[in-house]
């Protein structure tokens, strides 16, 4: 009896094994909720990054505070001498290489690193440890945070030698492509994560949507060919599409895959590494990227996990394929089917605004222009106008100096309502930045405020000789209820 209750109790225990082994791979297997990534984002938001312009000497203490955790390791020093940090993390076997604002201007992934770091410092009762685990037991993974450090102190793309890091990969002309590359020779990293920032006006192909998120699995010759290790980087995003689908639906779009000799990308994925392209792009009312910050943090967070896990391989190339093109096909204004009198001669246009984003030392303001002129029929604005029935004519100047300090907002809309846009200042104004919707200019020489392609975007839009809109500096004031939101501009 005992040894035929050892014959049955043989085959029960492997019976158990391995129903707790289908278990474990069940949970192994499973996706991480969305909501889960965006509860951790909230808990772990780095509270000393809020706003998109920041530099080296911001992100210090905030890389020197980080525990035993991270290892601090210096890689070389830009063109200035500021040092290029790498932190590394997990005592795994598979490398994961991510770097962060290549090109000066572009932080969003930089301040979603930061907000990483953060949770992977978590502690044990906070209800993440199993992803932590996870990505510290099967990955070892290095974050470049600023590799252009001068580039981001004067908020610019390039670097202090003028060079586009991103297309400096082969010639090698500057420290920071150099530091870069040597990175990944001695890292061999498995995975890559090239983070960027692409401009507001890309859209998803076929929608009205920014694409709030771009991707790319870079190609690594010119026959675009998919090998088995960019075949891995298109099943990573495959996994962050799944994310992104579910917490802003229809924001995601792909870049064009055309092999591109001179770019870190692309020569990662050719070196041997499956490389991923983050673009962060535009959200609408979030100027300094704080949504699509935590959309990077969500999206990395899990491409990490699933890599982690392998649960990445379980998607299909075509779940990668699948993903709509970027378009760029977005204004900040479009009016559409606005009468215009050129040269004697009438005609109906639809007018597409831009307005660029530039830098004092002490905040942002913008800087309108007209981008296009004409059937705009297959473009789309965050802000649209049907100004059928509308007439654009040029503004009056108040040629009379008007001291600065003097001019209110409510002053300004009355001015406005009287056909007066451009309103003169004392020369001692001249570079200050202000508040008020109106055309405000120093020196003798009064801006042409005629409505044209080649001009800058202000002039009015009347019906039946009333005033009904007034365009300043690219932004849209309706006359009848002028509830538009204050913005900076410059007097020139």
């Amino acid at each position: 009896m005992d040894t035929n209750r050892n014959h049955l109790r043989i085959p029960l225990l492997f019976f158990l094994t391995c129903l707790l082994c289908m278990q474990s791979c069940t949970r192994k297997a499973e996706v991480l909720e969305t909501s889960r990534l965006a509860e951790a984002y909230e808990q772990f938001r780095e509270p000393g990054l809020t706003e998109r312009r920041f530099g080296y000497a911001t992100i210090v203490p905030l890389i020197e505070s980080r525990s035993s955790m991270f290892e601090n390791q210096i890689l070389g020093k830009s063109v200035e001498g500021r040092p290029i940090h790498a932190l590394t993390y997990g005592a795994g076997t598979r490398p994961v290489l991510l770097w962060s604002q290549m090109h000066g201007d572009e932080s969003t992934a930089t301040m979603a690193l930061f907000d990483l770091f953060n949770f992977l410092e978590g502690s044990e009762t906070d209800g993440f440890t199993d992803i932590r685990q996870a990505i510290r037991n099967e990955l070892r993974v290095r974050f470049i945070p600023m590799v252009n450090p001068d580039g981001a102190e004067r908020f610019q793309r390039r670097n202090a030698l003028h060079i586009d890091l991103n297309r400096d990969a082969i010639r090698q002309s500057s420290p920071e492509a150099i530091i870069l590359k040597t990175a990944r020779d001695e890292f061999e990293p498995e995975f890559g994560f090239n983070l960027h920032d692409q401009n507001s006006y890309y859209n998803v192909s076929g929608t009205t949507n920014p694409a709030t998120i771009s991707v790319l699995a870079p190609a690594y010759n010119e026959a675009r060919e998919v090998n088995p290790g960019r075949e891995k980087a298109m099943k990573v995003i495959a996994g962050m599409r799944r994310v992104l689908q579910e917490e802003v639906p229809d924001h995601l779009g792909k870049y064009n895959d055309t092999f591109e000799s001179r770019a870190f990308g692309d020569n990662f994925q050719k070196w041997g590494t499956s490389t991923i392209l983050i673009e962060s792009g535009a959200f609408p009312n979030d100027p300094e990227k704080q949504y699509v910050r935590k959309l990077n943090f969500m999206i990395v967070l899990n491409a990490l996990y699933e890599i982690a896990t392998g649960t990445y391989d379980a998607f299909a190339m075509d779940d990668y394929l699948n993903i709509p093109d970027n378009s760029s096909r977005l204004m900040d204004l479009l009016i559409r089917n606005v009468s215009v009198t050129t040269a004697g001669h009438s005609y109906s246009t639809d007018i597409g605004l831009r307005r660029a984003a530039r830098y004092t030392a002490e905040r942002r303001y913008y800087r309108g222009t007209v981008s296009d002129w004409g059937d705009l029929s297959i473009y789309h604005g965050y802000e649209e106008l049907d100004a059928t029935g509308l007439t654009a004519i040029p503004g009056k100047v108040w040629e009379e100096e008007k001291p600065l300090e003097e001019l209110s907002r409510e002053e300004a809309i009355g001015l406005l309502r009287d056909g007066y846009l451009g309103v003169k200042t004392s020369t001692e104004n001249t570079g200050k930045l202000h508040q008020l919707p109106l055309l405000i200019f120093s020196g003798d020489a009064p801006p042409n405020l005629e409505p044209s392609l080649e001009n800058a975007p202000n002039f009015f839009l009347v019906k039946d000789q009333k005033y009904r809109y007034a365009i300043v500096n690219g932004y849209l004031i309706d006359l009848q209820n002028p509830q538009v939101d204050p913005f900076w501009q410059m007097i020139n």
